[in-house]
């Protein structure tokens, strides 16, 4: 009787065991999916870096790096190292999301030239190198991709050349073009932009003091000097990235020489008319400072602009009629020497890459005023540079 009372009770026993076993089980499954979802909703951002000394930056990055965003606080974490490449200080997306393009930004001292690599991407946001390929100069600092997807355009700093590139179906890269700048020993162009309608492209000349307007035909695949060859600004403005107003009435450039805003009434031919120049550090602010990078809102209504030395995003409000720049604020980027930054679709966060302390700082912004509104500390990313986002 005895026995048979102590099989029954090790039995019941067994079967609440595995009961809490087989419910222990569930539960992990469940977090482990829960984990897994929430993971799936954090957007992905890579991002260019220096891996290596130059004489203006010590990087210590090992090639393409991600960050992780949570969408509905604009956190960001550190995601991996996904592509080893030197010193790739710019990276673009194609407009469907395919594949990532690189810039390996060499001097004539590393090699024969710079390069442009390009990469697919992967679901896990792993990398998968398509082609490399010469940029034909030295120190390619910018890529920019036309709305048809079906060309890159990369500007090397030295030399004063442009190479417009077919993007194959495969991702892959054939040189259709290359464009000379005048004066190659001082000419630095340093970005390309392509207005909405594809047909016009800007080339900001730092070194010459110029932006380069040439014509786009996507469907001919050519490209030639629109009638208006250039427009010069204000001798060392040193013009560098270029933003197109929403509107596509206005233009506007960070120059980086002379810490200045510089506004542009677009004409029908794609023309430029070289309105206004505003400073984008306070007036106070005596010690040294060069322009970096330049973005819109997606709303249309505010412009960022990006200072190294006085170290912050300076915010503009601007006036849809006229094109002028009203300075509202300038918020610290809590580190050393922002370069690019990028701003997240909606307009909700703004994300800036501080190239010599190391880290990227996040900001929350605001819909009503443009403002900024740091979110926490930086965030440590070694030596980053570009920031772009999957969508």
């Amino acid at each position: 009787m005895i026995n048979r009372k102590l099989a029954v009770a090790i039995l019941i026993a067994g079967l609440s065991l595995s009961s809490c076993k087989n419910d222990k089980n569930e539960n992990a499954e469940e977090d482990a999916s829960k984990n897994t979802e929430k993971m799936s909703k954090m957007n992905t951002a890579f991002i260019g870096t220096y891996t290596k000394k130059e004489g203006h930056v010590d990087g210590k990055a090992d090639g393409i790096l991600t960050i992780k965003q949570d969408p509905k606080t604009g956190k960001i974490s550190l995601g991996k190292t996904v592509a080893e490449v030197i010193n790739p200080s710019f990276v673009k997306l194609s407009g469907d999301n395919k594949y990532l393009y690189a810039v390996s930004e060499l001097g004539d001292k590393d090699g024969k030239s710079g390069f442009i690599h390009s990469f697919q991407v992967k679901e896990n946001d792993s990398l998968i190198e398509v082609d490399k390929v010469s940029t034909e100069a030295f120190a390619p600092c910018h890529i920019e991709i036309d709305k048809t997807n079906k060309f890159a355009f990369v500007s090397n700093y030295m030399g004063g050349v442009v190479v417009m590139y077919r993007i194959q179906q495969d991702g892959s890269l054939e040189k259709r073009k290359q464009l000379n700048m005048p004066n190659s020993g001082e000419s630095h162009t340093h970005s390309v932009s392509i207005s909405a309608d594809n047909k016009h492209i800007y080339i900001c000349d730092l070194g010459l003091d110029k932006i380069w307007i040439y014509d786009l035909d996507a469907e001919e695949k050519t490209i030639q000097k629109n009638e208006q060859e250039s427009v010069s600004l204000a001798e060392g403005a040193g013009p560098r990235h270029f933003a197109l107003g929403k509107n596509q009435k206005f233009a506007y450039s960070m120059n980086e020489l002379n810490s200045t805003v510089s506004i542009f009434k677009i004409e029908e031919n794609g023309g430029l008319s070289l309105q206004n120049s505003v400073s984008s550090i306070p007036e106070d602010f005596t010690e040294n400072n060069s322009g970096a990078d330049i973005h819109i809102s997606d709303s249309g209504d505010y412009l960022y602009v990006s200072n190294r030395g006085h170290d912050s995003i300076a915010i503009f409000k601007i006036d849809q009629d006229t094109g002028e720049l009203e300075n509202i604020d300038y918020a610290s980027t809590n580190g050393k020497t922002p370069r690019n930054f990028a701003i997240s679709e909606g307009d909700s966060y703004l994300y800036a890459a501080n190239q010599d302390s190391g880290d990227i700082q996040a900001y929350k912004i605001n819909e009503e005023t443009g403002e900024l509104d740091a979110i926490g500390e930086p965030v440590a990313v070694p030596t980053p540079v570009c920031i772009e986002f999957l969508k």
